[in-house]
């Protein structure tokens, strides 16, 4: 009796660099598709078989691997799902040689084969995979010569002063002729110069952002050829910046560092432009000054996000004794944006959050130097913090977990691990505190302490002055000094319990009998010393 078959799991992968005509009831999808399908069925003989999952990418270019259908084409391909992937011609699957390498990769790991419709070649000898590389490599050639020329297509033509497409700024509207020439808008372009003026009044885009907001301005809506309703909304601090800089109120085209002369009307003079550009100007020296002389280098710009996914930027406030206080914070918030929930954290202290991880990647890679390198992202969720590591090995650092500490996911030098970390409230701010830590200390509450002691031996050497402080919150800071002699080495220790802090201690009434305290303060029954 012959030898029965091995069935074979074919899945089609299909690829389209543009949106345009993926709205059409036949596209280039369904095109690609269809051939792919006839190809599996005429290999049925040979036990292939067709998974009904599809994995298109509708308006992705071929130079990247950050693809959704691509990436769940290699999700499950590695999962052992997948035996081979039909594609109407190799490029549809990538045109990068750097990148083919990588997913030929991720096929012979798990012993997966792929077909091309068009193209004739076999990759299990050598002669296959190198008829491949030269496919691939006059695939990336392609690619590369095209966007040569597109790119010296837009420079000869913004030299020339024309629009090369995109979102008309506030002012201006697009061509109804085909032209390439910007059309003033007469209402907008008022809009505009009150806006230049307004800021020369006022002196700062803050204030500027506050007033629009507050006058109901709004930025300019575009309607795309699909009907897609964008802006409309109020001013951000970031667009402000952008619309005062901009060279084109001024008649002119920017490419790159070069400065043209544009075919549309200036709508702005050039005495106004002037002005605002050397405040902008002033105004950036001074905050770049402030910022360098207060403000340390922030190691987690742009790897800090918050729980509902917006990066944490660095940024600081000054106290009244002129003190600067670092924090992370999301960008809503510095944009003024109320919160979608009471409970989300959106401003961190940086110093406690970067020591936090300091330590903590520390412990788990056992790198001292240069320890934030390997801190890809890190991200707020509901039980800490989840960050992923890249340039790791993930077994070694499972031997390194402690505590509730674990690995979320991990591939092969990089993984996600779990850092449960508690975000109580404290006034306007917020603390970080791990959830199990053998030493933690509180800064704020060492801080405390170490004044309440600094205020008793003010009065010792001074008997003439009262024994009260005048201030309701130094009357509350010197009563730290009265804690039993035990709370106050695990506060300087950080062997307090967790959720002790100073805005608890102004909470609750604190007993005068040692004995009495550390159940009044959360502490786990005991003797006292």
């Amino acid at each position: 009796m012959a030898e029965r078959t091995k069935p074979l799991r074919c899945a089609i992968y299909t690829r389209k660099s543009s949106e345009e005509g993926l709205d059409q009831d036949f596209n280039s999808l369904d095109a690609q598709r269809a051939a792919s399908e006839a190809y599996v069925l005429s290999q049925t003989s040979e036990g292939w078989t067709l998974l009904p999952k599809h994995y298109d990418d509708g308006g992705y270019s071929g130079g990247t691997m950050e693809r959704p259908g691509l990436q769940a084409l290699l999700e499950d391909i590695a999962a052992g799902k997948i035996d081979v992937v039909v594609v109407y011609k190799i490029d549809r699957l990538t045109r990068s040689l750097s990148d083919f390498s990588r997913i030929v990769e991720i096929f012979e790991k798990a012993d997966c084969s792929f077909v091309s419709v068009t193209q004739s070649f076999n990759t299990t000898n050598s002669m296959g995979r190198l008829m491949l590389n030269v496919l691939l490599s006059f695939a990336q050639f392609e690619r590369e010569v095209t966007g040569e020329r597109i790119r010296d297509k837009i420079a000869a033509s913004k030299a020339r002063g024309m629009w090369m497409g995109g979102r008309p700024p506030l002012g201006y509207d697009l061509p109804n002729d085909g032209s390439r020439t910007l059309r003033v808008n007469d209402a907008e372009a008022e809009m505009v110069r009150e806006i230049f003026e307004r800021y020369l009044l006022l002196g700062s885009v803050h204030a500027l952002r506050r007033e629009l907001c507050d006058r109901g301005m709004i930025s300019k809506v575009h309607v795309t050829r699909t009907g897609k309703r964008l802006g409309g909304l109020p001013f951000s601090r970031g667009a402000l910046f952008h619309l005062l800089r901009n060279r084109i109120y001024r008649g002119e085209i920017v490419h790159k560092d070069q400065v043209y002369q544009g075919e549309h009307a200036a709508i702005i003079d050039l005495d106004l432009f002037e002005r605002v550009q050397r405040s902008l100007a002033a105004n950036a020296r001074r905050h770049r000054g402030k910022s360098d002389r207060r403000m340390a280098k922030a190691p987690l710009t742009a790897k800090l996000f918050d729980a509902a996914g917006e990066p944490m930027s660095p940024t600081f406030s000054q106290g009244k004794s002129g003190k600067a206080y670092r924090y992370y914070v999301s960008t809503s918030l510095q944009q003024g944006v109320a919160a979608s929930g009471s409970d989300r954290v959106r401003r961190i202290p940086a110093a406690a959050i970067e020591r936090l991880l300091r330590l903590a990647v520390e412990r788990w890679t056992d790198r001292e130097a240069d320890t934030f390198r390997t801190v890809r992202e890190t991200r707020i969720c509901d039980q800490g913090l989840a960050v992923r590591l890249q340039e790791v090995d993930p077994a070694h650092i499972a031997l390194r977990l402690s505590g509730d500490e674990r690995i979320l996911n991990s591939g092969k030098t990089s993984c996600m691990v779990l850092l449960p970390v508690r975000f109580p409230l404290r006034g306007g701010s917020r603390q970080i505190q791990q959830g199990k830590r053998s030493c933690s200390p509180d800064p704020i509450l060492i801080a405390a302490l170490r004044r309440a002691h600094r205020m008793i031996e003010r009065e010792r050497g001074l008997p003439a002055l009262s024994a009260a402080p005048s201030s309701p919150y130094d009357r509350f800071i010197l009563q730290l000094a009265l804690l039993a002699p035990s709370i106050q080495r695990d506060i300087l220790e950080g062997r307090q319990p967790v959720d002790l802090s100073l805005e608890k201690l102004r909470r609750i009434t604190v007993p005068l009998a040692w004995s009495a305290q550390p159940a009044a303060l959360g502490y786990p029954a005991r003797e006292d010393a």
